[in-house]
């Protein structure tokens, strides 16, 4: 195993992300990052600004980002604020989440702050950083030790989502995610996927660990 071990993991609404990241984090003692929570973030605090799409860009600049470590997980920070977890989950920012990540300068706000990540989790003494989103192996750490392409059928995805209290779409999401000019939602050629469908959460944990003692 390599000294410092950067994991992309990538996959659409309700593949196991998070659950997948949160897991390694805490079992490997990996710095995790959530980068779809940072565009929730981002909407919750445009849309409580009331920040017509119009208006945007030239609103960006007031945003200075900052990062709150709790434990393992690594959380954005806007203006020194952090948005609550039940405002980052809400219905608004669940409809909305995707039309504000399609935004090139909401995207380029973010980029180098999400690869600055990998620095904080060297500098707080972590094994390792576990990004998880929709273009971290394509866009954000294309040159990660390990990239993973999590996916399960629509059926799991969406009951998974129901479970979460979440009342998005997993379809709808899907093709706002994949079918976007900016950044889309794609496997990068040396992803490895994995089908958390059929695996429990410690066989999907054992299998990435499998990857991680090969590297």
């Amino acid at each position: 195993m390599k000294k410092f071990i950067t994991i992309a993991i990538d996959g659409g609404a309700g593949s196991g992300k998070s659950t997948t990241a949160s897991n390694l984090s805490r079992r490997l003692n990996f710095l995790h990052v959530d980068t779809g929570s940072h565009y929730r973030s981002i909407a919750s605090v445009l849309i409580d600004e009331n920040i017509a799409f119009s208006q945007i860009d030239e609103n960006l600049n007031k945003f200075k980002l900052n990062s709150l470590i709790s434990g393992s997980k690594s959380s954005l920070l806007i203006n020194n604020d952090l948005v609550p977890e039940t405002i980052l989950r809400s219905e608004e920012v669940n409809q909305t989440v995707s039309k504000y990540a399609s935004i090139s300068s909401v995207r380029n706000l973010l980029f180098e702050y999400q690869r600055s990540q990998v620095e904080l989790a060297k500098k707080h003494k972590f094994n390792g950083l576990v990004m998880e989103g929709r273009d971290i192996g394509s866009i954000i750490l294309p040159n990660a030790d390990l990239k993973l392409f999590l996916h399960a059928s629509d059926s799991i995805r969406q009951n998974r989502r129901s479970n979460d209290g979440e009342k998005d779409q997993i379809l709808k999401r899907d093709q706002l995610d994949s079918t976007r000019k900016v950044a889309p939602l794609i496997k990068s050629d040396n992803s490895i996927m994995i089908n958390t469908g059929e695996l429990s959460i410690d066989e999907v944990f054992s299998q990435i660990l499998s990857l991680i003692n090969d590297l």
